[in-house]
């Protein structure tokens, strides 16, 4: 059993995967980053530069922290390259099949004795590590997009997660310089069990012609004292994820009150996810972004 992380493997070479790539290594880790779309991972050495440029810019790196963070990280097109890590961080979309058969192929090359975690932001722990060979070497350490900034991370203990699993997590979780809190194993766990209803809930507002996009984010904003209005927070977090998360939470406890607005659903169908889609409650294709309704 894995007692200290050395070197870390990142699954999925995305915005999460990215950042948590760059936190990984500015803090020491050596690190593998792997993604099934080659385009994908052959630009993300680069948005990592892009970010860490940006925090020598703003003097929270040096440049020679900023050079040997990335000289410790490699690329690798396939798991093969995960053989001696100890520890495998998986960020693949909240897609429960999907997750299944990266862990499947995850231990086939992984040592016995590394862990694997799961940056899900909603699925059972215990479900996924049931398609392990190792449920006491697995457990869900979700961190907040983006990863770089955002000082909390979620550690989600399955029903078989052994205590030296959960303790080399939370001494992992420390020496990247995160705070760590501690969520059991229910749908969504503590954040997003909070924030999405809220999201939902907002364009509810919005469907229900209650305000406008600006009205509800601006009310929200100087209202209650959020940074973010919920519908810009929607789009940067994608409207497929929230979606998704609404879904786990109306499935997995049964209550009316979870149910997915059928805006956010008519969104999704559209393909207008936020952001990455450059539409959602917002439209980013101009010079600043403009409410959809």
């Amino acid at each position: 059993m894995v007692f200290s992380i050395h070197k870390v493997g990142v699954v999925g070479a995305g915005q999460m995967g990215c950042g948590i790539a760059h936190v990984c290594a500015l803090s020491g880790y050596d690190v593998v980053l792997n993604d099934v779309d080659g385009e994908k991972l052959g630009e993300s050495l680069e948005t990592i530069r892009g970010n860490l440029g940006r925090q020598v810019t703003r003097g929270l790196v040096t440049d020679e922290q900023r050079n040997e963070a990335l000289n410790r990280i490699a690329l690798a097109p396939s798991l093969a390259d995960f053989a001696d890590v100890d520890l495998a961080i998986e960020t693949a979309v909240e897609d429960e099949a999907e997750k299944r058969a990266i862990f499947s192929a995850l231990c086939k090359v992984l040592r016995p004795d590394a862990i694997i975690a799961s940056n899900s932001s909603s699925i059972s722990i215990t479900r996924l590590a049931s398609s392990t060979d190792r449920p006491e070497q697995f457990i869900g350490i979700h961190f907040m997009n983006p990863v770089p900034l955002m000082q909390l991370v979620e550690l989600v203990r399955g029903i078989a997660t052994g205590e030296k699993t959960f303790e080399a997590a939370r001494g992992f979780v420390a020496r990247i310089g995160k705070t760590a809190t501690v969520a059991e194993d229910f749908p969504a766990f503590i954040v997003n069990r909070i924030l999405l209803p809220m999201i939902n809930e907002a364009i509810y507002t919005l469907y229900e012609g209650v305000g406008t996009v600006d009205s509800i984010d601006t009310a929200m904003k100087l209202g209650a004292n959020h940074p973010m209005g919920p519908l810009q927070l929607a789009d940067f977090i994608g409207l497929d994820t929230c979606l998704h998360i609404m879904q786990v939470l109306h499935d997995g406890l049964a209550d009316s009150k979870y149910r997915p607005c059928p805006l956010l659903v008519k969104y999704v169908e559209a393909g207008w996810l936020g952001r990455k889609t450059d539409r959602g409650f917002y439209d980013y294709r101009g010079e600043k972004p403009v409410p959809t309704r």
